[in-house]
């Protein structure tokens, strides 16, 4: 069955492999940069190992206006990682209250090559499966990676 959309992005990062590696899988570091622009990362959880769950909580801020507050939740599970090199999961994203209609799954794969020391990322996303109310994160999808790959592009520079 083809996706209802797929996004796919190439990008260059000035920083090594492992350090971007360790930048998508450590909780920590991952609640600093995740997200499109005007979201906190309240909670994460990362177990790293094929059949892992990989649990993140998107929260709108302020600069947001009306969805201030708002909360969305992915539920993941990794199908693939191999360390420093490639990351796929599976995912289920929604906005908290209104799973049934908001829910969205997606299959997301990262890969990362070395390039002269800098990083060469690509990644892959795609929409399987939506709620009735999911159009707006649809719609959004493509711009809110954009968004979150600046992000971490800013968070390796520091």
């Amino acid at each position: 069955m083809a996706p209802i959309k797929e996004v796919g992005f190439e990008k260059i990062y000035d920083a090594p492999v492992e350090q971007v590696w360790k930048a998508w899988t450590d909780p920590e570091l991952l609640k600093q940069w995740w997200g499109p622009d005007n979201v906190v990362i309240p909670e994460c959880e990362v177990d790293l190992r094929v059949g892992g769950k990989f649990y993140i909580v998107m929260e709108a801020g302020e600069a947001m206006g009306p969805y201030k507050g708002t909360r969305w939740p992915m539920q993941a599970e990794f199908t693939v990682v191999d360390p420093n090199s490639k990351l796929v999961y599976t995912a289920k994203a929604w906005t908290e209250g209104q799973e049934e209609t908001t829910e969205i799954e997606t299959v997301t794969e990262l890969t990362l090559e070395d390039d002269n020391g800098k990083t060469k990322l690509k990644l892959k996303s795609a929409i399987n499966k939506t709620g009735p109310n999911a159009q707006t994160a649809v719609e959004g999808m493509k711009y809110g990676f954009t968004q979150q790959l600046e992000k971490l592009t800013k968070f390796l520079a520091k």
